[in-house]
Parts: structure tokens; sequence; C-alpha cells
């Protein structure tokens, strides 16, 4: 089945259900493959590959709602499957902000190419990925005595879906993405301590060679080894930009119109308020070539639209999905983020660290939450020791805490180096005078 015939199944279920008593209905059809292979001692310890099949149905039935899935796509058993759906919404509570997002909310070109869509994703024989992954635990166990053990791995995904509403979206899309990964493990007295590395993009052409990952992979091992916690203090602290998400993400729950309606977000009431330092600038753009959040609209149907929800410390906006943001009164722009990018720096990482004189360079966030209603937090952290412009030895079994309404105030530097390999382009973060508790 090709998308245009899921489209045209979409459309029937979503007529189908309307004349059984639906008043608004959405349906999405989504078909996905993907595959997935390990390589341990260079034989095959993993390998998997799967395909499925599904319709979503949204009923709405005089604002009573429910959700229905099945992977039964035979148009007869269709008819059963809908019409007790529909017959089933009618016994729920009804819920006067259950419905469809205004017609006005959805895109009006879904022409524009997001580059998101590799042609030849089927010419990449299994034989090629096998190989791959087999190249990469060769090179990292090449790399040191001291390695244990080492995995190499490749995987691949490609999806196609449409959505149907009743009240005029019709709109499809698909998408395929690669990646490779290593993992190392290395014997370090009595310790084991491990490192990986992946990195892939919507191209195979866009997954860096076995050598790379295979190489970073086993140099993330090796870097831990005499890993030990030192004294609690203040220190100047670096984020790692493929680790700096872990810290950013705290906005996103605060920011969502649910958090707001519940009153659990400290950001609630802030808009075009100062929330953070002035050099933090975050930007929400769905439209970049190949990202691995790109769309041109969200699960709901809402078109994606560039905004910049974060300006130099001042909140500009908060994330509002359709049903709460009913409840609210506020217009809905979309429940979720895309890809997230950031107003950088003049400086990489190698520059920013030759000023530090006394800090810790966080490469891994080991448990430890934030509290959405009163921006709370503790993470459990491991790294480097910094001094005199110098990365010194590993640490780790630090903790730090405080509260986001102060923490992000003491942002100091964003670095001119967005992780590519996430829809969070994360450059590298310094915060100043930041409390490690360890010793």
């Amino acid at each position: 089945m090709n998308n245009k015939e899921r489209q045209e199944l979409a459309m029937w279920a979503v007529e189908f259900a309307k004349k059984k008593g639906a008043s608004e209905v959405a349906a999405s059809i989504d078909n996905s493959r993907s595959s997935e292979v390990e390589i341990r001692e260079q034989k095959i310890e993993v390998i998997k590959e799967s395909t499925t099949n599904g319709l979503n149905l949204n009923i709405y039935r005089d604002h009573k709602y429910s959700g229905h899935t099945t992977n039964n796509l035979n148009k007869k058993d269709l008819e059963k499957f809908i019409t007790e759906a529909v017959e089933a919404t009618k016994y729920l509570t009804a819920d006067e902000f259950r419905a469809l997002p205004d017609a006005s909310l959805y895109p009006t070109d879904l022409n524009k190419d997001l580059k998101l869509e590799d042609k030849s994703y089927n010419t990449v024989a299994p034989e090629q990925k096998i190989q791959i992954a087999k190249e990469i635990e060769q090179i990292a166990l090449s790399k040191s005595d001291k390695i244990i053990t080492a995995t190499g791995g490749f995987w691949d995904s490609y999806s196609e879906s449409v959505l149907v509403h009743s009240n005029g979206l019709v709109a499809d899309r698909s998408s395929t993405f690669f990646g490779a990964s290593g993992s190392v493990t290395v014997r370090d007295g009595d310790a084991r301590p491990s490192g990986g590395d992946w990195a892939g993009g919507r191209f195979f052409e866009n997954v860096p060679s076995a050598e790379q990952i295979g190489a970073n992979a086993a140099e993330n091992a090796i870097r831990k080894m005499g890993q030990a916690k030192i004294d609690s203090g203040k220190y100047d602290m670096l984020i790692e930009n493929r680790t700096a998400s872990r810290l950013l993400y705290m906005f996103m729950r605060p920011m969502s119109a649910r958090s707001l309606q519940q009153k659990s977000s400290y950001l609630d009431g802030m808009l075009g308020k100062q929330i953070a330092s002035p050099l933090l600038t975050m930007i929400d753009d769905p439209f970049i070539a190949g990202g691995f959040g790109s769309r041109l609209y969200d699960g709901q149907g809402i078109a994606a639209k560039k905004r910049v929800m974060i300006e130099k410390g001042v909140l500009k906006e908060y994330y509002i999905d359709n049903y709460y943001g009913k409840k609210l009164g506020m217009t809905p722009n979309g429940g979720s983020s895309s890809n997230i990018r950031f107003e950088l720096g003049s400086r990489g990482f190698d520059e920013i660290v030759k000023d530090v004189k006394s800090g810790i360079f966080v490469t891994s966030f080991n448990g430890g939450n934030s509290n959405s209603t009163t921006g709370d937090f503790s993470f459990g952290v491991s790294g480097f020791l910094v001094e005199g412009g110098k990365i010194v030895k590993p640490v780790n079994e630090m903790n730090i805490s405080g509260n986001a309404k102060e923490f992000w105030q003491q942002l100091a530097e964003m670095g001119n180096d967005p992780y590519k390999y996430s829809s969070w382009l994360s450059p590298t973060l310094v915060f100043n005078d930041i409390d490690f508790s360890g010793l």
C-alpha cells in the first residue's frame, strides 16, 4: 500500500465514521520499516527487522472523545471496528474542549521539500550494514589494550504516514533515518568505565565513517579511566554540546499549555519577562533541511512555524496544543518542539576551555530530576576537572542542584559548536560559579 492508497483509505474511514454518528474525525495511517544489527567479537549479536502498519482513529461525538488503533486495514473489518468505536464514544463524558483544531491552523503549503527522505533507502544492502558495524568494533578494539569489550551497531528506519481530518486536512509525509554506533568498556583496576559514540542522519551519506565512530567510542571510554570524586565547591561549569540538551530540556514542560493549565509551571505568567541570561536565545525551527525534528505540521495537524521561544533571556512563547489551548483560551501553535537551535557565540570548546581557571567539564548526567512547578533541580554528573585552562583528570559521582530561575541567569557563554546529531542543536554552554557536591 502506497501513501496515495493510504490517503484514500483514511478519507473513507473518516466519512464512514461520520455516517455512523461521529461529529468530527481524525484518521492517520502509518507504515514503518526498521532494521538493526549489533556486532560483538565480529559475530552478529543482534539482528532485527520489523514492519508495522496501523490506523489511528480519533472520534469526536458531541464533544465526547475516544482514540482507537488497529493493525487490520481490511475495509470489511474496518467497518465493524469503526462502528463499534463511534458507538462506544457516546457513553463517555462530554468535554466542551474536545474538538479538532480549527481549520485555519492547518498548513496551506504541503509541497515544501525538507529533505527528510533518502530515495535510495532500499538500496542499502544488509551486508553493508553488517560490514559497517564490524568495522566499528574492529577500529574501537585497536585503540588500546585496556579495552575489554566493544560492539559496533547500525540501524535504519523508513516511515510513511497520512493524516486526514474531517474538517479539511489531508496531508502525508515520508522520512528515513540511518545511524551507526560504537560502545566500549575498558579495564581500570576494579572499575569498568564505558563510553560510546553514535551519529547518523536522514541520508545514508550522512553517516560518518566507521573509523570516526569506532575511534570516538574508544576515546570516550578510555578518557574515563581514573574517575573519582573531587572536593565539593564552586566551579565554572562547561557542558558538552551533545549533553547540553539534558539541561535545556528543563524548559520544555514548564513551557507547555498543559503545565500552565494545571498550575504546575514555574513559567506561568512569565511571558515577556527575563527567565535566563541575555546570552540565551532559543529558536524552534521546523524547516531545517534534513533536520531530525523538521516537519510541515505536527501530530495534531497544526502548521509548523519558526518561532523564537526565548529571546536574549526573555520568554516569548509557550507550546500551546489544541486541547489545553482551548481550555486556556489561547490560540494553539503546536504542543511539541521540532528542531531547537540557538544564537551562537564566537568560540568553540578548545578556545573556551583555555580561559577556565577552575571548572568542571560535564559530559554526562547520571540520573536526577527537575521540578516543572518550582524550577528546583538536582542532577548527578560526571566529566573532567579543568584547571589552568587544561583538562586535568576525569571526575564522577558529583552532583549539582539549584533552581532554574537563578541557574539560567548564571549562563556566561554560548559556544559556536552546535551538536548536529540531534533535534537539539545545542553548543557548548558555560556557567559561572556553580555549586558541585562531591567529597
